[in-house]
């Protein structure tokens, strides 16, 4: 009788597979009343549009590209992600600029680029321009001996570019001191100094 059950449970598996939706996610994926949603994401959703995969709290939240895609499956859609994105990041529609929000790999597991580079900001209203607010979902970047390493966490408190702002990991719990670059953007170690610096250069 088990094996019976177990042979159910895959027939029934490899058959939402094979009738899995493709879909194509969207340029600039944005929500409304912080419910995100499958249609919020992806181009022919269809009938699952209006699955919920996630709750925004802050200006964005961020998927990882895998998480996102076994949502997308369970919903019997099929994204096969052939940009080969690490990070999916969703805003609030009222404040989210034009410009696509997603996080592509270029090659290695740990490195992210942002599709669109922040608009250069006047060199004496550097520390006038909020950047990251209280609660946003932010990237920091940690480079050590060549090798760039990033983790996305919890901003604790509102930063402009070149000020410190404390991002805390929500998988460790642990706070990390670091600097804001740009939107939901942020440095630390040497980095962060060297970013901290300029800035403070700049803004005199």
């Amino acid at each position: 009788m088990r094996s019976l059950i177990l042979g159910v449970v895959a027939a029934l598996m490899t058959a939402s597979a094979a009738f899995a939706g493709p879909v194509t996610l969207k340029a600039n994926p944005v929500d409304s009343d912080g419910r995100v949603t499958l249609g919020d994401l992806f181009d022919g959703a269809g009938a699952a549009a209006d699955v919920v995969v996630g709750s925004r709290a802050g200006p964005s939240i961020v998927f990882e590209a895998g998480q996102l895609q076994s949502l997308a499956r369970q919903a019997g859609l099929d994204w096969a992600n052939p940009a080969g994105l690490r990070r999916v990041v969703v805003r609030n529609a009222a404040v989210a600029p034009s410009a696509g929000l997603i996080a592509p790999g270029p090659g290695t597991a740990v490195d992210t680029v942002a599709a669109a580079a922040p608009r250069p900001q006047p060199a004496r209203a550097a520390y006038g321009e909020r950047i990251i607010s209280r609660n946003d979902m932010v990237e920091v970047a940690y480079e050590v001996g060549g090798v760039r390493l990033t983790i996305t966490g919890r901003a604790e408190g509102n930063a402009a570019p070149g000020q410190r702002i404390a991002v805390r990991n929500l998988q460790s719990g642990r706070t990390i001191d670091a600097v804001a670059t740009g939107p939901g953007q942020a440095v630390a170690g040497a980095s962060g100094q060297g970013a901290r610096a300029a800035h403070q250069f700049a803004a005199r």
